[in-house]
């Protein structure tokens, strides 16, 4: 199992060619994504995985699109600016999206994998996706794809 030292690595690479070349705004975005990362190394005392690391960023992701819609519906255009920046900066070190083609191929792979025949096995389903797709697609609406399947 490797560890999330490439990522992390790279991460921390940035941040001094950002301080080197005087980019203030992407060295604090790069600083809060190494904060983060270290921060579930403390709580968990572990060294983390790319996978690990690719799950918090993929999380911090996230968190930028709530607030960019919340910031965006407030009218708070400067701060809507700021996140859709540190977004774009924490999407450099995630791997390529996944198109909807290729999602909804992995679910039927993974379901018929799983054996999957009703919702009582979504979580069989959904161990199996988040692997290949963490970091890759909005794991929520991966879910909400899976349920429907499984459901209809």
């Amino acid at each position: 199992m490797s560890t999330g030292a490439d990522i992390k690595s790279r991460i921390e690479e940035a941040v001094k060619t950002a301080q080197r070349q005087g980019h203030k705004a992407r060295r604090d975005a790069l600083r809060l994504m190494l904060a983060a990362i270290q921060q579930v190394e403390v709580d968990t005392r572990k060294s983390l995985s790319d996978e690990d690391v690719l799950a918090i960023l993929d999380k911090l992701g996230k968190q930028r699109r709530e607030s960019i819609e919340q910031f965006a519906a407030a009218g708070r255009h400067e701060l809507e600016a700021r996140e859709r920046q540190e977004l774009e900066i924490i999407a450099e070190f995630l791997p390529t999206p996944l198109d909807d083609a290729e999602i909804d191929r992995l679910i039927e792979s993974a379901i018929a994998d799983a054996g999957a025949a009703s919702l009582r096995d979504m979580g069989k389903v959904m161990n199996a996706l988040r692997p290949q797709m963490q970091g890759r697609a909005d794991m929520s609406t991966v879910s909400g794809r899976v349920k429907s399947r499984l459901a209809g």
